[in-house]
């Protein structure tokens, strides 16, 4: 239990999520992904697929068996984008940082990234 509790957590720290966003895009309460982290309940088989699902992990490495994340089908390519591309005020500032205010593409490049990732997170 404790190795789950372990591989659960450094899945969410690995993509710097906070229990509370995680909560919230797996439909949960951040008070129970407290739990699962700190091995004081045993998140149930449904939570644990949306981990494997959400993170592109096989359940062999959620449950301790293995220390390659990537399953026979899996490329371990955690689903970060998406988190970010639902929640468009998150997805702006995150866009405006990448690029200079002064250059005149700035607009235009800003743009397109927006839509690239909106359209990735689909």
């Amino acid at each position: 239990m404790q190795e789950i509790s372990q591989r659960l957590k450094g899945l969410r720290e690995s993509v710097s999520l906070s229990q509370a966003k995680i909560a919230a895009l797996m439909g949960a309460t951040q008070a129970s992904v407290n739990r699962y982290e700190n091995g004081q309940s045993s998140p149930p088989l449904k939570i644990l697929l949306w981990y494997a699902d959400f993170f592109d992990v096989s359940m062999d490495y959620i449950f301790a068996r293995t220390e390659q994340p990537e399953g026979k089908l899996y490329e371990h390519k955690p689903k970060v984008i998406e988190a970010i591309t639902q929640d468009s005020k998150e997805l702006r500032q995150f866009v405006d940082m990448c690029f200079d205010p002064s250059s005149p593409v700035s607009e235009k490049l800003r743009e397109v990234l927006t839509q690239m990732l909106q359209e990735q997170g689909k």
